[in-house]
């Protein structure tokens, strides 16, 4: 039997743990995500200064006499928080369909679909979490980050796929295979 072919057979034999692995990091990021939307006002105030606190202090240690509007920068920290979580949540919903045989344009329609409602389900949550309120804003913010999370993984497959060529055309012939 061909390297290839057995190659084959043992991606074929975990397929069924690939798929239940990939949507289990779907639904454990999905987790995070609904963690981070119960916290109560004062509790997600906390954790967003600390991470503008420390971003600032990097920023200030390489740039020490620049001024950041601290309130301005928190915001838009809060922001690039929701757009990097969807960012990384279109990814891993890409990979859950692809383990699970779903390609081509159907795998971005169903990872779409499924970013939204998670997107605005976030959202309608957040309504009832003390403090907190939920954002028609937030939706698209979290849903541009899915689809960059799309447009992302476009771009990694199509650069492997022209290194790939690129190593092959590079091969040297074997004048036995002729």
């Amino acid at each position: 039997m061909k390297a290839k072919e057995l190659l084959q057979k043992k991606l074929n034999a975990n397929k069924p743990i690939n798929i239940i692995l990939s949507w289990l990091t779907v639904l454990l990021w999905m987790g995070l995500i609904f963690c981070l939307s119960a916290q109560v006002a004062e509790e997600s105030a906390r954790l967003s200064s600390g991470v503008t606190q420390f971003i600032i202090h990097l920023i200030h240690g390489i740039f020490p006499k620049i001024h950041i509007d601290i309130n301005a920068f928190s915001y838009m920290v809060r922001k690039l928080a929701h757009f990097l979580c969807y960012l990384v949540l279109g990814l891993l919903v890409l990979n859950a369909l692809k383990s699970s045989n779903v390609h081509g344009y159907k795998r971005i329609l169903l990872s779409a679909i499924i970013c939204i409602l998670y997107a605005a389900s976030d959202e309608i949550h957040q309504l009832y979490v003390p403090g907190r309120g939920g954002q028609i804003r937030d939706v698209f913010i979290d849903f541009s980050g899915s689809v960059s999370g799309f447009i992302l993984e476009r771009v990694i497959h199509k650069i492997r796929s022209i290194k790939k060529h690129e190593k092959s055309d590079s091969l040297p012939v074997n004048p036995d295979s002729e």
